[in-house]
């Protein structure tokens, strides 16, 4: 699948994403010992919204952050969300409360991150690496690193902190995109076995996560706990009806924590009947 962000931005995938990797970075600093940040496929941190151009599609954020945008009473860990891309899109230069500006993973985490913490960045495209450092120029102890995130995990494992929550988000638009993500989870492992991965993935046919779920599975990494979002049922003719988000090592208690924003966001976000969400562990915690 050709998952061109800057249309995308926003959607319901993003704010599925955001907002869980924000609870996992609030739930890593429930510790006080440091830890990195390592977003392998960061992109270019600012979205534009106005300017996405969908091929004369309409735009998708007006049913992720948008149903978001104006709601009342909600649960703090969205409520939480919504507040940063509020702030963010003030800070970018939108007038009156009007979203435009859509934050990426990098500078949706990057202000959560305290003193100690600190975060690296890898995007391959030029212009995209090039926008991420502009926004970044100003940031405590953060580099954006113009590479191949797949080698990341690799490269920068074990960090210095001894501590490491690793997002890994490709683009899918490779047939061998989710063997990649596998290959690169395994080597970030075998180097740093208590480090936290956190892997994005669509829910698509044309994406399966059999590469990435049956060696999670049969070789027992690390627990895992996989937490879905479907917007639509099945059956919808739709790009993309859902997504997940593997979580490996996640943090103590961070299922049950997850469990009412997964709730909550089947109720604002979805588009039909068949609308759901799971949660469930692939590979147990130990007893």
């Amino acid at each position: 699948m050709n998952y061109r962000h800057a249309f995308h931005a926003g959607n319901f995938a993003d704010v599925f994403k955001h907002v869980l990797l924000r609870e996992l970075v609030r739930a890593m600093q429930r510790k006080p010992k440091p830890f990195l940040l390592l977003d392998t496929h960061a992109g270019r941190g600012r979205y534009d919204l106005a300017r996405a151009d969908g091929g004369g599609r309409a735009p998708e954020w007006p049913e992720g952050i948008g149903r978001l945008w104006g709601a009342n009473d909600l649960p703090p860990a969205l409520a939480d969300y919504v507040a940063a891309v509020r702030a963010f899109n003030r800070a970018a230069g939108a007038e009156d409360d009007t979203l435009r500006f859509y934050p990426g993973s990098p500078l949706l985490a990057l202000p959560l991150l305290r003193p100690e913490d600190r975060c690296a960045f890898c995007e391959l495209q030029p212009e995209e690496a090039e926008a991420l450092e502009r926004e970044c120029a100003f940031a405590r102890k953060c580099r954006v690193h113009r590479s191949d995130g797949y080698g990341a995990p690799r490269a920068m494992l074990p960090p210095l902190e001894k501590r490491a929550l690793v997002l890994i988000d490709p683009p899918f638009e490779a047939a061998d995109e989710m063997k990649r993500v596998a290959v690169a989870v395994e080597e970030g492992l075998r180097r740093s076995p208590a480090a936290v991965f956190a892997v994005w993935y669509p829910i698509s046919g044309r994406a399966s996560t059999a590469p990435l779920f049956l060696p999670v599975r049969e070789r027992r990494l690390a627990p895992t706990l996989v937490a879905e979002l479907r917007v639509q049922g099945e059956a919808a003719e739709v790009g993309l009806g859902g997504c997940g988000l593997a979580i490996l090592n996640p943090p103590w208690q961070f299922a049950a924590e997850a469990r009412p924003v997964l709730q909550a966001l089947v109720r604002l976000l979805a588009l039909d009947d068949g609308a759901a969400c799971r949660l469930d562990w692939l590979v147990a915690e130990s007893s």
